[in-house]
């Protein structure tokens, strides 16, 4: 895709995970901006987003099949995707069960996966299109209790470079997006349920210490228009780097900052 023009008269994007956050910011900046959006959450809030005819909410379970399908059908053609919905996951490896484990890679990655999978035919078809995937500056440097997350995230950084290179000959882009630390966003506050199901003894002190740390940080953090900012530039420049760190602390981490 060249640029906005040759999408449709208005482009259509679709952002998952738009009930707080990362997500909702998108949303209303992709709004602000002229576009229609599909925005989808696990169970929609109509008070989230301001009244509009360019508006569509939807209910989206990334874990559930047919609801993707029922999703992408009911969306129409999709100019942009932007893969912002996951689940974050702070604790010792040794403490997490397999089935937590299973849970953030299911969401994470193959929830990905699915959504990307049910919106390439139309892409294809038209001949354009972008693929954005929402991943994280903890991939840009170890951190400690974020083992299981920072492999999800990874392998989505991974896999979205491997996809770029398929996607190309079909005039289609694809580029993840890396927030860095986002303190006024509700993601810690919605990690914290699998927190209490993964605490170890052993790493009972350790933890403590960890957490003690990421509450006293002074550094710098990012924004949630930092990271809408970031996926517009990914969505509508073609010139747009294959990742895009978004937020002073995340670009301050990239070796491909500019």
């Amino acid at each position: 895709m060249s640029s906005m023009s040759s999408m449709s008269t208005v482009p259509t994007v679709l952002i998952t995970g738009c009930s707080s956050g990362f997500g909702l910011d998108a949303a209303r900046l992709f709004l602000d901006r002229g576009w229609r959006v599909v925005a989808t959450m696990r169970t929609p809030d109509l008070q989230l987003l301001p009244p509009s005819d360019r508006l569509r909410v939807l209910p989206l379970d990334l874990n559930d099949a047919d609801s993707i399908q029922r999703c992408v059908a009911e969306a129409g053609p999709i100019d942009a995707l932007v893969n912002n919905a996951g689940i974050g996951l702070l604790a010792p490896l040794e403490g997490i069960s397999m089935a937590l484990a299973r849970e953030v890679f299911e969401t994470n990655v193959l929830g990905t996966f699915a959504m990307i999978q049910a919106v390439l035919p139309g892409m294809r078809e038209r001949g354009q299109g972008v693929i954005v995937n929402v991943t994280s500056s903890v991939t840009l440097k170890p951190l400690p209790l974020l083992s299981v997350y920072t492999g999800s995230k990874a392998a989505v950084n991974a896999f979205t470079e491997s996809l770029a290179l398929e996607l190309a000959p079909f005039g289609i882009r694809a580029h993840v997006v890396l927030p860095g630390r986002a303190p006024s966003t509700r993601f810690g506050a919605n990690a914290r349920p699998r927190l209490e199901k993964s605490t170890h003894p052993a790493y009972a002190d350790f933890t403590q210490r960890v957490f003690a740390a990421m509450s006293g940080s002074a550094g710098p953090v990012t924004e949630a228009s930092d990271v809408s900012a970031a996926i517009w530039r990914a969505v509508t420049d073609p010139a747009a780097p294959m990742r895009l760190p978004a937020g002073a602390d995340a670009v301050a981490l990239s070796p491909q900052s500019e």
